[in-house]
């Protein structure tokens, strides 16, 4: 296959495993330090991790040691807490610039996200932007929090007032009591359709910065959505953690004439306007990026209309499409397989209702699209590459049962094609082009692809290639991450770019494909903003979940600058454009409790109270810590994470989720596939020369009759004593394929 361009060497970190396992080896660097966690002054939740030297000493020279240990201790703290305290235009305490849109450009974005109800937030616009007028915000009521009546108090209008730099005239909210009825009070209710998550009180209870715990957040995020539904133990009312609200239709106030706005709001000062005039600057106080010119000014069409999800003629948004997006390169393995399976059993698929029933009038439908890059990461595709994908894909036991019939208005597998889908981006289809040699671009650090001819040159060129295809050492022609050696980082940087243009091109949440969703998504893709969450302790994004409208005004300011930027969308980059063009805002940074909730306890922090379950590291998935391995069995689905959207599990590609089952576990109906996989599987761990004869040797093709499940006969005996967290979540989701349980809302799957 032709390869696509050229460059330099490895990011020093391609995955937040590999940024740690370097954070430990810098901590153990040398018998003679050791780490200590100093607290960071102003800030109570976070300590900072130092190397201080290990005090071995001699009994004479101690206290003489000891005192210079102490001085270098409290030095260090001073210095630190200098640095903490630096003004952010100070340029020495900053990285170097990225931006290339002048003022005005940047007050267009901001005003085009918000006209279009993209910002339905009453968090401040930032003063660097200089927009005077509050500008007309169609996604925020004008008052604020109206709360429904519970069951457990009489009714009331209870309101609460907030101040916002915007001109609130959107329709009101009511704040419901979500619970399940009698009738089904075993399971949590599924979410009122067109409800909206309030990110401002998701901020409010769970933003690390101001020291929330991800254990309380979660609990907020349980509560407010009724997941412990029949097991509630708090008592009192619960109006302030009610985060899920209904637009009221035909409440809009949009109608307000323009010479109420002065009565409603004035004009807000801007400090930074102040600079700008007496400057005769109008974008005095940026910094453009170093050698680059600024962008032409951009022009956007209209603005979208917020329309409340009741007032709409169908159940969908047309302008916000509802899909999520996975990215994936090499043979189909249990990672995307239980993706997948995580979205049939927490999604609002419509499978418990009969196939014939035709399309919902009062649910909008999600559907997960898969993106299948069928060789390695710099080739491009051959003329026929989708037949050849879905013909692999029939035959991957792992992937064969989602072509089924019943899966076919919810899960889509598709081809990617770098060509086409850089092309199909207005913003660089006319530019891209010219950084084609360094494509594979990850936070600055290039790798470089060379041309296929380039390989023909050079004979003991093409031979080591050969050798190192055959060993799996070629990073060029790698197709999946087999081991943490053998890591496929061209997949993973091509994929940092996908994303972006997927959510582009098609709108909707790009995920991660080592992700696990927990819950409906119903509230989130009401809330018609962008967002990705936060990088544990650093307030950068990490973009393992992305969600984007399509083709918006952010959308087009990411992809400019990413071109004047070397293409370029490694998260941590990704963090420095929105942070340096003032648009972090219109990107919201949701803290990680909400799909990655142990992550700050695999970094050291908030050990003191952890959410349950308690991992130190990612591998406690997957390798459940003795002393913790009852918990999987004993609190199941309803145990992990409850209250999270999503877990991120940090890669792992290599290791299975069920070792002692490696198989899809799907029942007769896909007997074919497991009897194909158990067989590869057996005849891959029997020793050399012994065979598989006692086997049936069949394929996925193979008649019914040819096909003998009591042939893998086993007894529970042989099954592992302590279920890892890992299997125990594979089990489940396919007991529900299998039709022995509900989904997590109750729900029986119909075929």
């Amino acid at each position: 296959m032709p390869l696509l361009g050229s460059g330099g060497g490895l990011p020093l970190h391609s995955s937040a495993v590999r940024e740690k396992e370097q954070l430990k080896r810098a901590s153990n660097a040398g018998a003679w330090l050791q780490p200590a966690l100093l607290p960071v002054p102003g800030v109570r939740s976070r300590r900072l991790r130092v190397l201080i030297p290990t005090l071995c000493l001699r009994r004479q020279r101690g206290p003489l040691l000891a005192c210079f240990a102490c001085m270098a201790l409290v030095l260090t703290v001073v210095l630190v807490s200098r640095s903490l305290g630096r003004s952010e235009w100070d340029p020495s305490s900053q990285e170097p610039t990225t931006l290339v849109f002048r003022r005005e450009d940047l007050q267009r974005i901001w005003q085009w996200e918000i006209a279009s109800g993209h910002f339905p937030s009453r968090q401040s616009i930032p003063e660097q932007i200089g927009i005077i007028d509050p500008p007309i915000n169609p996604a925020l009521p004008p008052k604020g929090r109206t709360i429904s009546p519970s069951r457990y108090r009489p009714p009331s209008a209870a309101l609460v007032s907030e101040d916002t730099d915007t001109l609130a005239l959107g329709p009101n909210r009511v704040y419901p009591d979500i619970q399940s009825t009698p009738a089904n009070g075993l399971y949590p209710p599924r979410p009122i359709p067109g409800t909206v998550a309030d990110m401002d009180v998701i901020m409010k209870h769970c933003d690390f910065s101001l020291g929330k715990y991800v254990r309380d957040c979660l609990e907020v995020l349980r509560v407010g959505a009724g997941l412990d539904n029949g097991h509630r133990t708090r008592r009192g009312s619960f109006d302030d953690w009610k985060y899920i609200y209904i637009e009221e239709a035909n409440s809009t106030t949009s109608e307000i004439s323009t010479p109420s706005r002065d009565s409603l709001q004035p004009p807000i000062y801007r400090p930074a306007i102040a600079a700008q005039e007496s400057t005769n600057d109008p974008d005095a106080g940026l910094l453009l990026k170093d050698g680059a010119n600024w962008e032409p000014a951009l022009s956007f069409p209209a603005p979208l209309t917020h329309h409340p999800a009741a007032s709409l003629p169908e159940p969908c948004d047309p302008e916000n499409q509802r899909l999520f997006h996975m990215f994936w390169t090499g043979p189909f393995t249990d990672k995307p397989y239980l993706a997948l399976l995580s979205f049939l059993f927490t999604q609002n698929t419509g499978l418990h209702e009969p196939a014939h029933s035709g399309p919902s009038t009062t649910v909008c439908r999600p559907q997960f699209w898969l993106w299948i890059n069928p060789g390695p990461a710099a080739a491009i595709p051959n003329p026929n590459a989708l037949h050849d994908m879905f013909t692999q894909l029939k035959e991957n036991p792992w992937a064969a049962p989602f072509l089924h019939p019943r899966f076919k208005d919810v899960i889509n597998f598709k081809l990617w094609n770098t060509t086409e889908q850089l092309d199909g981006v207005p913003e660089i289809r006319d530019e891209w082009r010219e950084l084609r040699d360094t494509l594979f671009n990850s936070g600055g650090h290039v790798i470089s692809v060379p041309d296929e001819e380039d390989e023909d040159v050079d004979v003991a060129h093409a031979n080591a290639t050969a050798r190192a295809r055959v060993t799996g050492n070629d990073l060029i022609h790698r197709t999946g991450s087999k081991s943490s050696s053998e890591y496929d980082r061209l997949s993973v940087i091509l994929s940092d770019m996908a994303r972006f243009v997927l959510c582009h091109r098609f709108g909707g949440v790009y995920l991660d494909a080592d992700t696990i969703l927990l819950r409906d998504w119903e509230e989130l893709w009401g809330w018609k903003g962008a967002f990705a969450y936060r990088w544990s302790r650093l307030e950068k994004y990490n973009t393992a979940v992305l969600r984007m409208n399509r083709g918006s005004a952010l959308g087009t300011f990411l992809f400019r600058t990413a071109l004047r930027n070397g293409l370029d969308f490694h998260p941590m980059t990704v963090s420095r454009y929105t942070a340096d063009a003032y648009l972090e805002g219109l990107l919201l940074r949701l803290p990680d409790a909400l799909f990655d909730a142990a992550w700050l306890n695999t970094e050291y922090y908030q050990r003191d109270r952890p959410p349950q379950p308690y991992f130190t590291e990612f591998g406690d998935f997957f390798d459940t810590p003795e002393q913790n391995s009852a918990a999987p069995q004993a609190l199941g689905f309803d145990g992990f994470f409850r209250g999270s959207y999503s877990y991120h599990f940090h890669n792992f590609w290599w290791k299975p989720f069920d070792p002692v089952r490696n198989w899809p576990d799907l029942g007769t109906r896909f007997v074919a596939g497991e009897t194909a996989a158990r067989r590869a599987l057996h005849e891959a761990q029997a020793p050399l020369g012994t065979g598989s004869d006692t086997l049936p040797k069949t394929d996925a093709d193979a008649d019914a009759e040819d096909v003998r499940p009591d042939a893998y006969e086993e007894s529970v005996e042989e099954d592992k004593r302590d279920l890892d967290w890992a299997a125990v979540l594979k089990r489940i989701f396919e007991s529900y394929i299998r039709g022995e349980r509900a989904n997590m809302y109750g729900e029986w799957l119909v075929w």
